[in-house]
């Protein structure tokens, strides 16, 4: 999927590299292709997370010397189509198009771009824990160093709607802070039948109803549509993007057995059932994962 040329990317939201702690402290919620990975992957091995996740002090000397992305190279759809960063931001401003039009109480969250490490609302983060969203500060972070890591570790092809499914993923994940139904993550967040599970579902439909609208919906400012018509191919890389970091592939790979019991985000073919079904309906109401007696 590609930009439309005359579409002008706002940055307004969005910052980069490392930024203060917000008040508090929340639960960062694993993206839909790797929030967490390390840590899910280090506990199906019987491995101390903290042995794979830098400590505080570990972390405030990692990646300073990252220079920060030059938010001023995106300007337009043409830029979204050859920097990957500009990728990430215009395809925030295509969703937040998507949600504001379906849901009137709809907020823009924050977007931060990083290398290496950061500080959030939710605590630390390094880029080994993927793209992920914190409700505490409201942000999405990403460091688009994943999108190469989604190909070579986890074989998922490499096409642009991949990536702009993360994107979209993460920003459902912001939808469902505004509905108020996050933390339910939390109550019951292991097992493949888990809260854990169902929200991550849910943020896969959601992230299938922004590309069931995102070539037909307008941007406000210049009238013409955020992206052109998706192809056959581009449904194609999202749903490789979910199938390669389903819990179960996960698990096989990591361990050579599958346990549902240990299920974060859901197994390959619900990932990509879930995302199909957001992108045929176009309903945010046919998204509710915690209703579902059968998850797929």
């Amino acid at each position: 999927m590609t930009f439309n040329e005359g579409m002008q990317i706002d940055t307004s939201t969005t910052s980069t590299s490392g930024g203060g702690r917000g008040p508090g402290r929340g639960i960062a919620v694993g993206g839909g292709l790797g929030g967490l990975i390390i840590v899910v992957v280090a506990l199906f091995l019987g491995v101390d997370p903290s042995s794979v996740v830098p400590n505080q002090q570990q972390m405030d000397t990692q990646g300073v010397d990252a220079p920060d992305f030059d938010l001023s190279q995106c300007k337009t759809g043409a830029d979204a189509n050859s920097i990957v960063q500009c990728r990430v931001v215009a395809t925030g401003n295509s969703v937040d198009g998507v949600w504001e039009q379906l849901m009137p109480s709809y907020t823009r969250p924050s977007v931060r771009l990083f290398t290496g490490q950061v500080s959030t609302g939710c605590g630390p983060a390094t880029s080994d824990v993927g793209p992920f969203y914190c409700p505490v500060d409201r942000t999405a972070y990403f460091d688009t160093d994943f999108f190469d890591v989604l190909v070579t570790q986890f074989g998922s092809s490499g096409g642009p709607l991949a990536q702009e499914y993360v994107v979209a993923h993460e920003f459902g994940h912001h939808v469902q802070n505004l509905q108020g139904v996050l933390g339910r993550a939390q109550q019951d967040p292991e097992g493949a039948t888990g809260a854990g599970v169902r929200t991550e579902l849910q943020a896969d439909c959601y992230a299938g109803v922004w590309a069931h609208y995102a070539a037909i919906t307008k941007q406000e400012s210049t009238g013409v549509p955020f992206l052109e018509p998706l192809s056959d191919k581009d449904i194609a890389d999202a749903l490789s993007a979910a199938s390669s970091v389903g819990d179960d592939r996960i698990q096989q790979s990591a361990t050579g057995r599958v346990n549902p019991e240990s299920w974060t985000h859901g197994s390959s073919e619900q990932r990509q059932k879930w995302f199909t079904i957001g992108y045929q309906t176009g309903d945010p109401a046919k998204c509710d994962t915690f209703a579902a007696r059968d998850l797929g």
